[in-house]
């Protein structure tokens, strides 16, 4: 099947890697903080989609992506004998007002359509469980389509999965055949010396772990935070988006505020403790889609960079769209997505 090298060991190159040896490529992974060191070694993991309307190609490649991702973790967690923490549980959100009960409602009817009965969008009234977000309106909307997982321990997986096909990420090593550069925040920086315009920039954010064991349950979007459940007993409430910051790796106030919020959102969450509060930077491209392609100018090299805050949902399909392109030269890169609209 020939040979690939692929650079970057976050959610992306760990993906690509694992679609390529799968199809019977032999693989060479570096990364020289080893993996899931940058973004992708995060604590909130919402599979979370767009919602059902407006569709367009980034919509569909996520719902798709999404709909993949029950088989594509199984079959890493047994490849590799380590669970990811994937939890298929669906997500709750409050409606906060008449007008957005409309829209939610209006919603529902498109979902219908668009996510073929695959998946449903409804509502709900609230409830008076402590895991039910506070809601003005006393409904709430429940989506089947959301998942989560634990950043880490899906990265975890991948590499048990690679490394028992033989496949170990190195420090570095000299590249052989066809190059896949997946190296986030660095690798925007990178491209961005090297272009007359911004390819893309790094988007810190924050988050924390509450000891509280709601595991099972949904997921909740509440206050514009993302509420997960973990399987490991655990909750993680993130995040910022804070597009100018002097130190990537501090937390500070404003996470402080994103507990308060959680806290206020769910009753349950209360009085739980923090067990944990991360910092990252992820890397954001120009276009706010994922950037994958060939890169221009560079024959035999290609580009998997831009997951944002939609990384880990998108991944089972990046995996599959780039392996298609590097192995078999088929481009099936959704429209927007393509390197081009971000040069």
């Amino acid at each position: 099947m020939g040979e690939i090298t692929v650079r970057g060991a976050g959610i992306f190159g760990l993906s690509i890697a694992w679609a390529c040896v799968r199809r019977g490529a032999q693989v060479r992974l570096t990364d020289p903080c080893g993996p899931a060191s940058g973004s992708s070694g995060g604590i909130v993991g919402a599979l979370a989609p767009h919602v059902p309307e407006n569709w367009n190609a980034k919509k569909a490649f996520q719902f798709e992506s999404l709909l993949a991702a029950p088989a594509f973790w199984a079959e890493v967690a047994d490849a590799g004998g380590t669970d990811p923490g994937y939890q298929a549980a669906g997500r709750l959100q409050p409606v906060a007002d008449a007008g957005a009960l409309v829209l939610a409602r209006r919603r529902a009817d498109t979902a219908t359509d668009l996510w073929r009965g695959k998946a449903t969008w409804s509502l709900e009234p609230a409830s008076d469980n402590p895991w039910t977000p506070a809601s003005p309106t006393g409904w709430l909307i429940r989506d089947t389509l959301s998942a989560h997982l634990h950043p880490r321990r899906a990265c975890a997986a991948l590499v048990a999965a690679l490394a028992a096909r033989g496949v170990r990420a190195e420090v570095d090593g000299e590249d052989s055949g066809a190059v896949i550069h997946a190296t986030g925040i660095a690798g925007l920086e990178a491209l961005n010396a090297g272009h007359h315009r911004l390819v893309g920039a790094g988007v810190k954010g924050q988050a924390a772990l509450l000891q509280h064991d709601a595991r099972g349950a949904p997921q909740l979007f509440a206050d514009g935070l993302h509420i997960i459940p973990h399987s490991d007993g655990t909750v993680a409430v993130g995040s910022t988006s804070e597009r100018e910051y002097s130190d990537p790796s501090r937390v500070d106030q404003q996470l402080d505020d994103v507990i308060a919020r959680a806290r206020a959102a769910v009753p349950a969450l209360r009085n739980a403790p923090v067990t944990e509060r991360w910092a990252g930077v992820r890397p954001r491209a120009r276009s706010r889609a994922p950037m994958l392609g060939a890169w221009p100018g560079r024959p035999g090299h290609f580009i998997a960079n831009g997951g944002f805050k939609i990384g880990f949902g998108m991944a089972p399909g990046i995996a599959e769209v780039m392996a298609d392109l590097v192995l078999d030269g088929t481009n099936r890169i959704p429209e927007g997505f393509d390197v081009e609209a971000s040069f």
